[in-house]
């Protein structure tokens, strides 16, 4: 997962689930958002349930996302490319499965340990522990915090230099990206 690999693009499958990972933590990102509002007690029951749901999606797309990696690999950066620029690319990228795989882990053990039912898809509970104190679910749940936070950040930077190449750089990286439904041939 070097980022020096022979491949000329990412595989159409590769950037399909990078716009649905990406659709799908901006969705929990919001839903989880609602957390700190003040919230009738049926809504948040709801509110986790949804963000355990769409949690349990971004758990597979993310699966999916380092199998396609290590079994695809990833394009080769240009020549041009400062190394500075390289550098960060790679720690963004490496940087966003740590956090992400970060974020599901205290995001299960949160669940695990709420106080309260998470019925997830109306089915199971997934506060299995919820005889523990509360002291524990409030340990993790600031890990996960701040895993999100960590997120957040990465995502901003993210986009930021998705927008620099398409505006400053014009490489062609940003277009590449958008049009996820075909490759470039190697």
């Amino acid at each position: 997962m070097s980022g020096n690999t022979a491949v000329k693009d990412y595989s159409v499958g590769q950037k399909v689930i990078h716009w649905l990972l990406a659709i799908f933590l901006l969705i929990d990102l919001t839903v989880a958002q609602q957390f700190g509002g003040e919230m009738a007690p049926a809504d948040r029951l709801q509110n986790r349930e949804g963000h355990a749901v769409v949690g349990t999606i971004i758990i597979t797309l993310f699966m999916i996302r380092i199998i396609l990696r290590i079994r695809n690999g990833s394009p080769a950066f240009p020549g041009s490319m400062p190394g500075w620029q390289k550098a960060a690319a790679l720690g963004t990228h490496w940087g966003f499965y740590v956090v992400i795989a970060i974020t599901i882990c205290t995001g299960l053990i949160t669940a695990f340990n709420a106080t309260a039912p998470i019925n997830w898809l109306g089915q199971f509970d997934l506060a299995i522990l919820a005889n523990t104190s509360d002291d524990q679910f409030r340990f993790v749940r600031q890990f996960h915090e701040f895993a999100t936070k960590a997120l957040i950040a990465l995502l901003l930077m993210h986009v930021g230099a998705a927008f620099y190449h398409l505006i400053f750089a014009r490489d062609g990286r940003f277009e590449r990206m958008l049009r996820f439904w075909r490759q470039e041939s190697t």
